[in-house]
């Protein structure tokens, strides 16, 4: 199952959760944005530590331009979205922002299915209404 995208996936879903609960503890006193560094460069020596052992780093001109392109863009958005998580966490309970933050997996499909040509079957958009669902549920809880 190790090589499954199904055990990366659940195994993300955990270290998702725990990020909320430490982020949460973490912020108290500290600024949201500087939390949001602090978090960073962690990020950042981690993953050189991994490309370190794992011999995974590669030279820069093995990038396409379409992939730095889309790899740009995919950090911003990944910035913008840790901002954007620490502020709320700043001002909500984890309990609550967390599951608003799942919406993400809402917007996926939706993003997916328009941008991507991917298709859901009807269970499966079923299951996205649920999450949406949800999600609403907890934030006005």
């Amino acid at each position: 199952m190790s090589a499954s995208w199904q055990f990366w996936a659940l195994l993300s879903a955990v270290f998702a959760a725990l990020t909320a609960i430490f982020a949460k503890v973490g912020v108290a006193g500290v600024g949201s944005d500087f939390a949001t560094f602090v978090r960073t460069v962690v990020i950042l020596l981690a993953l050189g530590l991994i490309l370190t052992a794992t011999g995974g780093w590669q030279g820069l001109g093995t990038i396409s331009g379409k992939s730095w392109l889309f790899l740009v863009l995919s950090g911003c958005a990944t910035g913008l979205s840790w901002v954007s998580y620490f502020r709320a966490l700043k001002l909500g309970r984890a309990s609550e922002v967390a599951p608003v933050d799942k919406l993400s997996v809402v917007l996926v499909a939706v993003f997916g299915a328009l941008f991507l040509g991917e298709r859901l079957g009807t269970l499966a958009w079923l299951g996205v209404a649920l999450i949406a669902g949800g999600a609403v549920l907890v934030a006005l809880g």
